[in-house]
């Protein structure tokens, strides 16, 4: 049965101070629902953003039946039902376990794996790391142990080309051309076998569980553990069989997202606007495609031909790089959430084109914000913004934002 689970703000440490977390993690997950002012939240973690056309189905249905008719995307790929009564609790259980997206009701919210989307499509990258995303899900599942793992804790799996490698994985694998792996812990780096990649993936998130239980803390991610209590990763390597050679940290690569629009012959790429897709939107993707692939950049990548673009367009998606919408993301805002000062959604809506994505946020705290280069716009009442820190009122946000996309490079 879903159980509604109150937010949990957390407390904020003095500067160099570990965090301290004293209560659970109240992340939201598919069978823990989040209050909201527009409903329950249910989060639905997809490893690698996987999903089959039957899922995809399902998950439509769900959002017809149960909420308010659409699935957001979120930064990690994963998928977010709202507007759900509190008593659907057990319907909606019942629906995504018939699909196999339960396949561990108590694992549900720690699976949480970002992989290359397009990997294996479009012959870049080293590794089909997809199916590393798949046989980590297995055995992350299989260890009782993981479920003990925070629903924030994140894996990030990139298949060299450098489009995932930056989104702040707690564990990250990094694919090489030579059949090996990089394996990223924060500070520390580690070269080791692909064939040992998701082994070595769950060891380290294991190792982690040590070193909080040890500082007791409550931390949820390695950050947030006292320097005294830095993992044993490289103890923890050798224990368990992996040969992982310590190196220096190497250039992280980096590359944008693709553009949206064909992928090669076999695949395409497609952005929902605001990160929002309706039902039907959901099923015009799913329909004769392979597979889905929901991405950390709030869109899909759909397994299929690139014949299908009019018809994804004539659901409102986004198929092009200087469609309207494109690069544009908000926060669920006003009426939805209560700690949002503005309808921040409705004048996302109105951002003008640009090279730099552009999110927009209801409050300080930013939620499902980009990683990487982007424009921040935070709402600060009915009527005021602040453009990249410069305050603007909502008469002039478009021609603000206008100007802060089309600067050549930003770093947040």
């Amino acid at each position: 049965m879903l159980a509604a689970m109150p937010p949990t703000p957390p407390p904020t440490p003095d500067p160099g101070e570990a965090r301290i977390r004293d209560r659970g993690d109240a992340c939201p997950g598919a069978l823990r629902l989040h209050p909201a002012d527009d409903g329950r939240l249910a989060r639905l973690r997809l490893p690698a953003g996987r999903l089959t056309a039957h899922q995809a189905e399902v998950l439509a249905r769900a959002a017809e039946t149960l909420g308010d008719g659409r699935i957001s995307i979120t930064s990690r790929g994963n998928a977010e039902l709202r507007g759900l009564a509190e008593d659907c609790g057990a319907e909606l259980a019942s629906l995504l376990a018939g699909a196999d997206l339960l396949p561990s009701p108590t694992h549900e919210r720690v699976r949480n794996i970002v992989a290359s989307p397009c990997a294996g499509l479009d012959g870049l990258g080293y590794a089909d790391v997809q199916l590393w995303a798949r046989a980590l899900d297995t055995a992350l599942c299989a260890e009782p142990r993981a479920a003990s793992l925070s629903g924030r804790f994140l894996f990030v799996l990139d298949d060299g080309r450098g489009d995932v490698a930056g989104l702040g994985g707690d564990v990250s694998l990094i694919a090489g051309q030579d059949g090996s792996a990089l394996l990223r812990l924060g500070s520390r780096h580690f070269r080791l076998a692909a064939a040992d990649a998701v082994r070595a993936a769950l060891t380290a998130a294991l190792a982690f569980l040590d070193a909080a239980e040890a500082a007791g803390n409550g931390a949820w991610r390695p950050h947030e553990l006292p320097e005294a209590h830095t993992p044993d990763w490289a103890g923890a390597l050798a224990r368990a069989g992996i040969t992982a050679e310590p190196v220096t940290a190497p250039p992280l690569p980096v590359s944008p997202p693709p553009a949206p629009g064909p992928l090669g012959d076999g695949a395409l790429h497609v952005l929902a606007p605001l990160g929002r897709l309706t039902a039907g939107g959901l099923r015009a993707l799913a329909e004769g495609a392979d597979e889905l692939r929901l991405t950390p950049w709030r869109g899909a990548v759909v397994v299929t031909g690139p014949g299908r673009l009019p018809a994804l367009e004539s659901h409102g998606l986004i198929t092009r790089p200087d469609a309207p919408g494109a690069g544009v993301t908000a926060c669920t805002g006003r009426p939805g959430c209560a700690k949002s000062l503005a309808d921040v959604r409705a004048d996302a809506l109105a951002a003008p084109a640009g090279p730099l994505p552009v999110h927009f946020s209801g409050c300080a705290r930013r939620c499902g914000h980009p990683y990487g280069a982007w424009i921040g716009v935070l709402a600060t009442g009915d009527d005021s913004y602040l453009v990249e820190g410069v305050a603007t009122p909502r008469t002039s946000l478009t021609a603000a934002v206008a100007a802060a996309r089309s600067l050549p490079t930003h770093t947040r």
